[in-house]
This record gives structure tokens, sequence and C-alpha cells, in this order.
């Protein structure tokens, strides 16, 4: 066994100095959304009336499904900012240990990279030990994160402590699972939908089981997340939930390290099904390449956000009536409280756009690693120019993100009509949803500007998305000034159907995304080609 996890030292240490300009964003990052959120909260809501108020609020289904379960007993300051932070920091957490982990082991192999460090003295299980200890580490660096933006303002140290510790074993429990994954597959794609459809699993299954009883229900404990939100922080303060997510990963890992033992470099378990002896003629263009590698990605993605948008549309009516108990709702969300259920849905649509765009920055990327393995080249071989490269590989995913946008609105729509037992949401929601293509288009556009003129330096348009969704789910209760939340694509969407549609943004955003993406052809066209 020894000589099998030989050289996982080296490997651990690699993989520290690559990722370390990833892990120190994601350290200050969280630091930094716990201390402002911590210190907002203490300036906002932390009399009775506000306390009391924010209570009766997150005993609202809508609002447990948003944040997790909610322990009355002895509610307090403390309660409240664990109810509306911690599942914020479980997702990211989460998502972060599932990065990492296909970084390091699916995505290595595919890349040739791995076998280069075999040639070594690395063993078989070095790699997949190596990036378990890298996940710990990062994990535990953001649960410390975590703690220390707690402490600064003054919460009570032993929750603090126990949110940090929930933190990190939540990172460990995704970070194995996805460990899994990435043995069972021979796709670094197909490896990381697994580990995302695992979060959007766990987050639905906590959501539906805690509705049922805001506590957490039995269902809720099937959840790696209810695991974490059951250590009720600030309340009545239990360690043992922590356990649970400790042993689970512990098993998972054992898993995949037995399964990485036996299976050959670059294949999953299993036997793959061998491929036809001639690819197809659909294949041969940019376009085919590109429906045929990314229309997995999509649909996989779409099947979790589509539940998403439809659990989320049958809570959309049990918002009405609330202002009666909550007159200072309109502090906390940016919604009409005339028409909860129509503002409720605005919001939640614009929540889900988030996701085509992820994908389609995700899509424009991947051609910069088929740049970055050699295989661009091929396409260009073949008597195709780099911007017809580049165009119809764009115009591939922008297709596949607008439809998925068209369908999460309908399927938003379905949920509403389910929960309130009115019709019409499915057309209006579905048409609504068209308001978001020209913002979902344009970060594709800015993903593909960088990948023209800066390859080296395309990922940092997940900084935009990044900063988007801080706006979208935490600008209000950071009191972020009005021009730094105007930096964010989204925020220039209108709420539709709430709001009727501003052209003059969408106009802008729409000309932003031809200027861009001709200008990223632009600089495709004028560069070298950067392989390695």
């Amino acid at each position: 066994m020894t000589s099998r996890l030989a050289g996982t030292g080296q490997l651990l240490r690699l993989y520290l100095r690559l990722d370390r300009f990833r892990l120190s964003v994601w350290i200050l990052a969280i630091l930094v959304v716990v201390w402002a959120s911590v210190d907002s909260l203490q300036n906002t809501l932390s009399d009775p009336e506000s306390l009391q108020a924010r209570a009766i609020l997150g005993a609202n289904p809508a609002s447990i499904m948003m944040t997790g379960p909610l322990f009355t007993e002895n509610y307090n300051f403390g309660t409240m900012v664990a109810n509306e932070l911690s599942l914020w920091l479980l997702l990211p957490t989460a998502i972060m240990a599932v990065l990492f982990t296909v970084r390091h082991t699916r995505t290595d192999e595919e890349s040739g990279r791995l076998e280069m460090l075999r040639a070594l003295p690395h063993g078989r299980l070095a790699a997949t030990a190596a990036t378990t200890v890298l996940v710990l580490l990062a994990s535990t660096a953001l649960g410390a994160a975590t703690t220390v933006g707690l402490l600064i303002p003054g919460m009570v140290v032993a929750d603090s402590v126990a949110f940090g510790l929930a933190v990190a074993v939540t990172g460990l429990v995704f970070g194995a699972a996805t460990a899994v994954a990435a043995q069972l597959t021979s796709s670094a794609g197909t490896a990381t939908g697994l580990g995302m459809s695992a979060i959007v699993l766990a987050f639905l299954i906590r959501g539906v089981g805690d509705v049922i009883d805001h506590e957490g229900s039995w269902l809720s404990w099937f959840s790696p997340f209810a695991w974490a939100q059951q250590t009720r922080l600030y309340s009545d303060l239990r360690w043992w939930p922590l356990l649970i997510s400790l042993a689970v990963a512990v098993g998972l890992t054992v898993v995949a390290l037995r399964l990485a033992g036996n299976r050959d470099l670059g294949a999953g378990i299993g036997t793959d099904r061998p491929g036809p002896a001639e690819a197809a003629a659909r294949l041969l263009s940019p376009e085919g390449l590109a429906y045929r590698m990314e229309t997995p990605k999509y649909l996989l993605w779409g099947v979790g956000l589509l539940f998403f948008a439809v659990a989320f549309g049958s809570l959309a009516s049990e918002l009405e009536g609330v202002l009666d108990d909550v007159p200072a709702l309109n502090e906390w969300v940016e919604i009409d409280l005339s028409d909860l259920t129509t503002s409720f849905g605005s919001l939640v649509l614009s929540y889900l756009s988030l996701g085509p765009a992820v994908l389609l920055v995700t899509s424009v990327l991947r051609l910069r690693r088929e740049e970055r393995e050699g295989r661009l080249t091929a396409l260009l071989l073949g008597g195709f120019s780099r911007p017809r490269v580049l165009a119809g590989w764009f115009a591939v995913a922008a297709v596949e993100a607008v439809l998925l946008m068209v369908v999460l609105g309908a399927g938003l729509g379905l949920g509403m009509v389910l929960g309130s037992g009115g019709g019409g949401w499915i057309g209006e929601m579905a048409l609504a949803s068209l308001a978001y293509v020209p913002t979902v288009l344009l970060y594709g556009a800015i993903s593909a500007l960088l990948l023209g003129w800066l390859p080296r330096l395309a990922t940092l348009s997940w900084l935009v998305v990044t900063w988007s969704a801080l706006v979208l789910f935490l600008g209000q209760l950071l009191r972020l000034p009005d021009w730094a939340m105007g930096l964010s694509p989204l925020r220039h969407a209108p709420l539709v159907p709430e709001a009727e549609p501003d052209p003059a943004p969408l106009a802008v955003m729409a000309a932003l995304t031809v200027a861009f993406l001709a200008l990223g052809l632009l600089g495709l066209r004028r560069r070298d080609i950067a392989e390695g």
C-alpha cells in the first residue's frame, strides 16, 4: 500500500503551488462576505422587532427552501445569521471541492499530465490521495475563514467554530463524492456534471425536507447540507451531525481510492463502448463538434435546473399574505409587495438566469482547453478558419443556452401553476425569460473577447460571473453601492414579468455582445495558437 501512495507529498505540493491563487481568492472572498454580511445585519436587523419579523418571514416555505431550517426556540441574532448565511457558504464550498477534485484527477488524466507524472516514482493512488488532502486543506481553510469572519464582529466563539467546521466537512463530503465520480467515468466533463448534480440533488432534498417540517424532517437527513445546518448554530448547538459528514467523507474517500487502484489510467470503471470507425459528417464541422461535446452538459445541467425551477415556482404563492406579518419585507429583497407571487417569480427567474450564463462561459472556455491541448489545430488543418471555429462554437453554445433559459422559465411557470392553481404562468414566465437572453449572451461574449486577445487570462471571465452572483444574492444585504452593483450585467436586466422591460439596457447589452464577439474573432485571427 505504501508503494501505491508513493509521491503523494510531492504531488500535494505541486497542486498547492498550482492552485495557490485560486485558493487565496476563495478564502479571501469567504472571509470578506461573512464579515461584511454580519456587520450589515448588526446594523439593520439586530433589534427585537426586526428579529421577530425575520423569524416570521423565515417560517415561510419559500424562505425555508432558499435558506434552510428555522429553529424558533431561542431565536436570536446568531440564529438569524446562521439561517441567512449557512446555505450560501455551504454551496460555494461544495462547488469548490467539486472543481478542485476534477481538476487534479480526471482532467489531468484527459490531458496526459498524469501519465507524465506516473513516469516518475509515483504510486497509482498518489494523485487521488493528494487531491483528497488538497480538498481537505482547502475546505478547512474556507471553514477557518468563515469562523474568523464571524468572530471579528463578535459572534459567539463555540458556535462560530462549529459553523466553520460545518463548512469544512461539507466540502469534504462533496469532494469525496466527486472523487468517486471521477473513477466511474472517463470524462472530466461528466465527472464535473455528476458532482454538480449531487449538489443540486442535495439542495432539493434538503429544501423539500425542511418545507415538510421547518426544523427538518426525516427527508432532510439524506442531504449533506442538512447535516451541517442541523448543528443548530447559535440556538441549541450540537456537534454530532458533523460526525455524519465526516464518516461519509471518509467512506467515500476509501471507495475512491479502491476504485482508483483497480482501473486503467484514462479509463473509467467498466468498459467504454467503442465508437464508430468513421466520424459522422456532422462532426466534421466546428458546429457539429460543439454540438456533440456541449449538448450532454446542457442536458445534464438542464434537468437539475428544471427541477430547481419547478420546486421554487411551486412556492411562489406561499408568500401571499406575508406582508401583513412582515411590513419591512422590501428592505431585504427587491420585490413588489402588491403582487408577491409575480414578484417572487421574477426574482427566482433572475436567479435561474445564472445557470445558462455559467454554462455558456464554460462552453466558450472549453475552446481554450481544446486549443491548449492541440485539438483546435486539428480543426484548423481541416480547412476551417479561426473565426469560423470560434463563431460556430459560440453559436451552438448560445442557442443551447437560450433554449435552456426558456425551458427554465417555462418550468418556473409550471411550478407556479402547480402551487397557485392558476393558469397562464407557463407562457408568461417563458416569455419573460427572453428578457435575460442579452445578459446571458453578454457573459459568453466577454469570455470570447478574452479568449481572442488574452487566452491565458480567459478564466478571468469567471470574475464577472462570480461578482454577478454576489450582487444578486447578497448585494442588498451587504449594502453595496449602486456603482459596484452596476458592474454586474445581470443588474441591468429587468425583473420581468413584475416590471415592464426597458429596451434601452437590453439593446446596450446586445450591442456589447456583438462588439465583444467581433473583437474576440479578430483577436483569435491575429494571434498565434497557444498550445501547452
